[in-house]
């Protein structure tokens, strides 16, 4: 296995997935912060803690999305000639050897 295909394998199955979680835990907590805003309508209190949670929420997605263009330009910038997948390929198990 080349350093380039350890890189991708390492890619496709820690980092990906992990910034994909965090993703939808962010989007989560937007969504949560929708409720308690609109929940709250009487409570202040509430609908400020609302909009911190959807400003989080909104600022984890953004940095959710940069990690991945920063990954691409760092592994553009090292020069590999494999291309990594894009955010909507499925990762495909890689089974080395024969049955």
């Amino acid at each position: 296995m080349t350093v380039n295909g350890l890189l991708t394998r390492l890619y496709d199955v820690i980092v990906r997935p992990v910034i994909m979680l965090l993703f939808a835990v962010a989007f989560l907590l937007f969504i949560y912060g929708i409720f308690q805003f609109i929940k709250n309508v009487d409570d202040e209190g509430e609908r400020a803690t609302g909009k911190r949670n959807m400003l989080y929420g909104i600022i984890g997605m953004v940095i959710m999305v940069s990690v991945f263009g920063i990954i691409r330009i760092i592994h553009g910038t090292i020069g590999s000639n494999e291309p990594l997948p894009s955010i909507n390929e499925q990762i495909e198990p890689q089974v080395e050897g024969g049955i």
